[in-house]
């Protein structure tokens, strides 16, 4: 018994050495801890890496910084819980989604303290009244790129364009349904956010009539394709867009004037964020309009900050194609959150079209 006694005596001193060791070495360290580390649940290649490093040095923050290829991937993982994000960058109509699904914190916009250089064009948006729940975080559009190589300017100005029968084979479209669905919807006359089947059935059998222009349907590989001159014409969106022109000096991106999607990527804490301090600190970091300028010259999409974009180069500021007059943007919707039923009809829709094509 005594030496059983004694056994456990020297686990335990051992356990406590240990445990000493250890949280000294942290110290010494300075170890990644739920006080100083911040967790941000971010879009792949989606901000300026010199802009954590920045953060870091700054705050003494780290950043723990994990990438979605989704809205859906990301709503799903935030709702299952067993995360622990402290800051999310949904889309609007995921943000409106996720607000009504109780998965946000409220955002004290009055401990920000660099809010007020962002524009008023971008705030309180149906999907998020009164900025509650978000802070813009990036802007664009859906459009045509096309090749001046082989197309002319007057030739690509409009969606119902993509149907003229001279583009046999010729078109790559992104493999979005509310995208592509939307389109069609906006060249009959239709709202991106129709809920009537009779018009959503007609965009799609529209569709079908494109089906011989279209040469493939794809995601991020558009990019490559039309940089190396594989096709004369996409439908992408704005910042895809910017890194293609950027690549490729006969590429040119227009948004139709007829109307399209008009999106936003805003920053959110979700419900279950560990460090609420560190996100308004990482927020307010990067309304300050020097970062904001930095990440949208990184990124190559538009951005909100109005004070940040006047320090970016006049030929990013002054492109009408990423940054289009008030007279396109009037005409540009955002998506809405249409409930799960409408938007398994869009994706049936979709499907039945690129099944068309085979």
């Amino acid at each position: 018994m005594k030496k059983l006694l004694s056994l456990s005596l020297m686990i335990l001193a051992l356990c406590g050495i240990l445990w000493f060791g250890s949280y000294h070495l942290s110290q010494s360290q300075g170890a990644v801890t739920t006080q100083n580390t911040l967790n941000l649940y971010n879009w792949g290649d989606y901000i300026d890496p010199k802009l954590i490093t920045k953060f870091e040095k700054q705050t003494g923050y780290h950043v723990q910084y994990e990438t979605f290829d989704s809205n859906e991937a990301m709503f799903t993982k935030i709702q299952q819980g067993g995360t622990a994000y402290d800051l999310a960058v949904p889309s609007d109509y995921m943000i409106e989604k996720m607000r009504k699904a109780n998965l946000l914190v409220p955002i004290q916009t009055k401990k920000l303290s660099n809010f007020k250089y962002l524009s008023k064009d971008f705030l309180n948006k149906s999907f998020d009244p009164h900025n509650r729940y978000s802070v813009p975080y990036f802007w664009g559009t859906l459009g045509i790129i096309y090749n001046d190589q082989e197309v002319k300017a007057s030739e690509m100005q409009h969606w119902d364009d993509l149907w003229n029968p001279k583009w046999k084979d010729q078109i790559m479209l992104v493999d979005s349904a509310r995208d592509i669905m939307g389109l069609s919807l906006i060249s009959q006359g239709h709202s991106v956010n129709s809920t009537n089947l009779k018009e959503m059935v007609a965009a799609q059998e529209k569709l079908n009539q494109l089906s011989g222009n279209v040469k493939a349907v794809l995601a991020d590989e558009i990019k490559l394709y039309m940089i190396q001159n594989e096709a004369p014409i996409a439908v992408t969106w704005s910042g895809e867009a910017s890194e293609m022109l950027d690549a490729n000096s006969h590429l040119h991106y227009v948004v139709p004037s007829e109307g399209s999607n008009l999106w936003f990527d805003n920053i959110v804490i979700p419900k279950t964020a560990k460090n609420i301090k560190a996100a308004y600190a990482f927020l307010n970091f990067m309304l300050d309009p020097k970062n904001a300028a930095q990440n949208a010259e990184y990124v190559g999409y538009a951005t909100p900050n109005e004070a940040g974009m006047k320090i970016l180069p006049a030929a990013i500021r002054q492109d009408k194609q990423f940054y289009p007059p008030a007279s396109t943007i009037d005409k540009l919707e955002v998506y809405q959150d249409l409930g799960q039923t409408k938007v398994e009809e869009y994706n049936d829709l979709f499907l039945k079209f690129k099944m068309y094509r085979q």
